[in-house]
């Protein structure tokens, strides 16, 4: 009777050559890891006056903002130029009901209303909080010269317009209005140090941005 001899030295390198391919994969996996970037590129921290600027990681520049965001004077400007701004907003979504030729129009005046009463409410409880009155000491109330804002005289009109000729003008100003908040909140996103400003001037660049591309198709 004759028996077969089987090898069993192939499977033994087989399986050795396996774990070592293994072994080396893990090296360089963990390689990998250990040379990786920290979370994304490089952000350039501004000095202090006489200091030269800092770059930092992403993770240390995440890190700084957790460990101190507290408002700068950019945050508290925009802030209380924000109440000012979506009060006009409101003022105008006002005048709809009674003035609007189209639903469409009308419908969007409720909805913009919605979202600027409680973010009034929102930035006013923040100012509290941080010990900030609504109005700074020294200004007068000439909120003109504000990015987006309506004159007295544009006003005057929408006040004096019905049907399609309110929703025209009504759109138009509106349109400005939304650019010039947009504006602000990217002004104080690159200027501004705390993180709930950052939030909600986030939230007004959303949503208002989306509100100019449905007002423009409107027109």
């Amino acid at each position: 009777m004759l028996f077969r001899r089987t090898s069993r030295a192939p499977l033994a390198v087989t399986g050795l050559t396996a774990l070592a391919l293994l072994g080396l994969g893990a090296c360089d996996a963990d390689t990998d890891a250990k040379s990786a970037p920290d979370g994304g590129p490089s952000v350039i921290a501004p000095g202090r006056p006489g200091e030269d600027n800092r770059t930092l990681s992403a993770r240390e520049a995440a890190q700084q903002r957790a460990e101190d965001d507290s408002p700068n004077s950019a945050d508290v400007a925009y802030a209380r130029m924000m109440i000012v701004h979506h009060a006009q907003a409101l003022e105008m979504t006002r005048l709809a009901p009674e003035r609007a030729g189209s639903a469409a129009v009308e419908r969007l005046a409720e909805r913009i209303a919605a979202a600027q009463g409680p973010e009034i409410e929102g930035m006013r409880g923040w100012l509290k909080e941080h010990g900030k009155p609504e109005e700074a000491e020294g200004h007068g109330h000439d909120h003109t010269a504000m990015a987006g804002m309506a004159t007295e005289a544009q006003l005057k009109k929408l006040r004096a317009a019905r049907g399609k000729a309110f929703d025209q003008l009504f759109l138009t100003l509106m349109i400005t209005h939304h650019q010039g908040a947009v504006t602000m909140a990217t002004d104080v996103k690159g200027q501004g140090n705390n993180i709930r400003i950052e939030e909600m001037a986030d939230d007004v660049i959303a949503q208002q941005t989306s509100e100019i591309t449905r007002m423009r198709g409107m027109l």
